[in-house]
């Protein structure tokens, strides 16, 4: 604590055991956070200092509460609500923006480096974070990086290098696919691929003939001692109960954007700050005067939709959706 009484966190790791890969990584943070220095989005670094005598290293860094891990854990197979889903995804979609403006791709985004620094997200660990080249798209690693559940199937994925090395390409969109599973993981209470033994995750992340499951509700209340998933039943509640709550249509769709395995088709990170899901359109202003006219029809309407298949009050989503799609064409005329 300062002479403020500003509480600080000291990280402190032992060199005695450490390979030359891990104190290279330890190396890269400090150099990555002092880049990054008074960002708002990324945590702070105000010191650090390396004992060679006793191989330690000493760094003095922002202080957070809690990290994103432990509120998805806390919250247990509970939903977080929309309005926070869409709190923390623009806060940490802000962050990435951060680092990929600066030609950083992180490799290992997952809730534990998500820190909650005063009711706010910020990126923490840069370990085995790396800066694009300026004339390439992509980074070059020797291994697998990243923890398995959020990894995505390009990281997975090795090819030959014309040394004889087995190199990973990584790009910005590698980090896309790892917030799609946070997203996911927001909305479900698990990852989509958490239930899957170890060697048969690694198979089927970058396996497009494994369907990726898009439940269409919320995750909600286990009964306790037993492991029936809720989104699977056909009944109105949850066993606590309680209402079931609907995946709203912009939250599919951004989802299902961002786990798309091939990068190319994966949205960036400009393109999901200005998504309806966190910017919902006016269905007034977004068209001309005639489009207008005609959603006001679809609302007095409402069987046109039913084609969705979707509960009224998604209606306006799948409104949004449509008006979004036709502004685009009307652009591109």
């Amino acid at each position: 604590m300062s002479a403020k009484h500003e509480i600080f966190a000291i990280k402190r790791v032992s060199f005695s055991r450490a390979d030359v890969q891990a104190i290279e990584g330890y190396v890269n943070e400090i150099i990555l956070l002092r880049k990054f220095e008074g960002n708002p989005h990324i945590v702070q670094l105000f010191d650090a200092e390396i004992n060679k005598e006793r191989g330690l290293l000493h760094m003095v860094m922002e202080f957070g509460e809690t990290d994103l891990a432990s509120v998805l854990k806390r919250s247990g197979n509970q939903p977080l609500g929309m309005n926070t889903i869409r709190l923390y995804w623009e806060q940490m979609l802000r962050a990435v923006q951060t680092i990929h403006e600066e030609r950083v791709v992180h490799a290992d985004l997952k809730p534990a480096n998500y820190l909650l620094v005063k009711g706010s997200l910020k990126l923490i660990d840069f370990g085995i974070a790396k800066a694009i080249g300026n004339d390439t798209t992509n980074i070059h690693r020797e291994n697998q990086i990243g923890t398995v559940n959020y990894m995505s199937p390009e990281a997975i994925k090795e090819t030959n290098a014309d040394n004889g090395k087995r190199l990973m390409k990584l790009g910005r969109a590698s980090d896309i696919w790892s917030l799609g599973i946070i997203l996911y993981q927001m909305c479900y209470g698990h990852t989509p691929f958490s239930k899957l033994a170890l060697f048969k995750k690694l198979a089927s992340i970058p396996d497009p003939s494994f369907v990726i499951p898009y439940p269409p509700y919320m995750a909600g209340c286990l009964q306790v001692g037993t492991d029936r998933d809720p989104n699977n039943d056909t009944n109105s509640k949850y066993p606590d109960g309680t209402d079931k709550v609907p995946v709203p249509l912009d939250l599919l769709r951004v989802m299902r954007i961002c786990l798309q395995r091939d990068p190319a088709k994966r949205m960036t990170i400009p393109e999901l700050l200005v998504d309806p899901l966190l910017c919902p359109i006016s269905l007034d202003q977004a068209l001309p005067s005639a489009m207008s006219q005609m959603l006001t029809l679809l609302k007095r309407n409402p069987q046109v939709l039913d084609q969705w298949d979707v509960s009224e009050s998604q209606n306006e989503s799948v409104l949004a959706s449509l008006v979004r799609t036709l502004h685009q064409q009307e652009q591109n005329r």
